[in-house]
């Protein structure tokens, strides 16, 4: 699909052949993860405008199984840096087994069958984050202003924590339209290893934090498109008696 400009929008609830993206489209395509932020208060009433479309997000049952907790607090945003650097520290001594020849012998193989059974953690993407953020290279919240936790409570109908996923891609969404800027920080499963982190933000069950979202005003102009990976989509018309015919989305 070729992407249309957005100097000239199209009216909302209409369609037709070739026309350019409505608002709703041009939020999507051109938000983009921030991690750069001014010092600048972010009002209340703004920051509940936005948790009102995580409320209204779709659920499986409208069972809602989230809670949401903001923190304002600069010195608490502060000890969440701190600590989830400590603990970054603590866990790469263990399994970053790059530093160095003796690690490497010691470490290598164990930390590499690890790799394996959670792939998703180590991969090469979240392991080199790991690095930097111990290494004091990369902060963890970015000095954002806002955070807002993503609770999910595991009660929830079907899949909550694919629920909760919705919820925060609705804030995230009208956050942009605001004029504000987010991102996605999943690094806060590491701070909810110590206990008085998950006492004091009531991560007890049956709530866990698995993600959460930082939120500012972004210091420079971040929007716009970016390149996508095309991708293989397969159609199975009417008629086609489950003959496929494979698309590439995104030309």
């Amino acid at each position: 699909m070729k992407k249309k400009p957005a100097t000239t929008l199209s009216p909302l609830y209409t369609y037709h052949e070739g026309m350019n993206w409505n608002p709703v489209e041009k939020v999507i395509f051109e938000r983009r993860s921030i991690r750069v932020f001014k010092k600048k208060e972010v009002p209340d009433s703004i920051i509940r405008r936005i948790l009102e479309a995580g409320r209204f997000a779709p659920s499986a049952g409208n069972c809602q199984p989230w809670k949401f907790v903001v923190v304002k607090d600069p010195q608490v945003i502060k000890q969440m840096e701190r600590d989830t650097i400590r603990i970054t520290r603590f866990l790469m001594w263990f399994i970053d087994y790059e530093r160095g020849p003796v690690r490497r012998i010691l470490l290598g193989t164990p930390i590499r069958l690890l790799t394996r059974l959670v792939p998703n953690m180590l991969h090469p993407i979240p392991f080199n984050l790991l690095q930097r953020i111990a290494s004091g290279s990369v902060p963890v919240y970015h000095n954002a202003p806002v955070i807002i936790l993503l609770l999910v409570d595991r009660r929830g109908v079907g899949t909550p924590s694919l629920d909760a996923g919705i919820c925060g891609q609705n804030m995230v969404l009208a956050a942009h339209s605001l004029g504000l800027g987010t991102c996605w920080i999943g690094m806060i499963t590491l701070l909810m290893k110590m206990k008085k982190w998950r006492k004091r933000f009531g991560v007890t069950y049956p709530f866990t934090l698995d993600d959460c979202l930082i939120l500012g005003w972004p210091r420079g102009d971040y929007d716009g498109e970016i390149d996508r990976e095309v991708q293989l989509v397969d159609w199975i018309k009417e008629g086609s008696l489950w003959n496929k015919t494979t698309e590439r989305q995104g030309e």
